[in-house]
């Protein structure tokens, strides 16, 4: 890929598109894009790297290796989300491995030191950013009260709920498509319920006309309906 698909990429609608050329040039963000394959590690167990990721294209898986062997999902994030050390702290994220998944990957990455240095010069992506991680931190929060609070069809229809507070919508929309880049197992779990019954629940989801499922997307046939039944919005 050449330097100007490169920028084409990097400059897409979202965090890093308010930067100028004269700051694109100063983080030499050109030679801070990465791609990264398909099921290929883009890094595992962070503790040293200090960096943090832009997500360009593509989708990242983030989790770690428990103490039994299983591979814990964390998070599977898209286009737009931010992750390594987004608070901009030395954090210890030992264990911790991000995996570009289902597609291949195209990030921006910067070291903490370097990004620090353009936000003090740019207050306003101060903000912007802050708002950013908020909203990151924020989702996984509540999948925290989902785990703890909800019944097992609760928990599920959150999940729904919270994608479509995740990707771009239109007000009034009655119902989103979008593209699927979750297994059942997955979604199992981030939602803390087995693959067997995450199974019977989206069956369960689609004959009650709540959600269409399959390997290409995910529709939420009737939003209303599902805000009334999870009692939000």
């Amino acid at each position: 890929m050449g330097i100007d698909e490169k920028l084409l990429v990097i400059r897409k609608n979202d965090f890093l598109s308010k930067l100028t050329q004269e700051e694109y040039d100063s983080l030499n963000v050109i030679h801070n894009y990465v791609l990264a394959d398909k099921n290929n590690y883009i890094y595992f167990d962070p503790q040293s790297l200090n960096r943090l990721y832009f997500i360009k294209e593509g989708y990242v898986k983030l989790g770690y290796i428990d103490d039994a062997g299983n591979d814990i999902v964390k998070d599977i994030l898209k286009q737009g989300d931010v992750f390594g050390q987004f608070t901009l702290e030395p954090e210890n994220k030992y264990g911790e491995y991000a995996l570009a998944y289902k597609t291949d990957v195209a990030l921006c990455t910067f070291t903490i030191t370097d990004f620090k240095e353009l936000l003090q010069r740019r207050p306003d992506m101060s903000i912007e950013y802050a708002k950013k991680v908020g909203n990151q931190l924020r989702r996984l929060e509540y999948r925290l009260m989902n785990l703890l609070q909800k019944d097992v069809r609760s928990r599920l229809l959150y999940f729904f709920w919270t994608l479509f507070e995740h990707h771009a919508h239109k007000a009034g929309e009655t119902n989103l498509t979008i593209a699927n880049y979750f297994t059942h197992i997955d979604i199992a779990r981030l939602t803390g319920i087995s693959r067997q019954t995450t199974t019977t629940l989206i069956n369960q989801f689609e004959d009650e006309k709540l959600i269409h499922f399959d390997k290409r997307q995910i529709i939420i046939n009737d939003i209303q309906l599902l805000k009334k039944e999870l009692n939000v919005g």
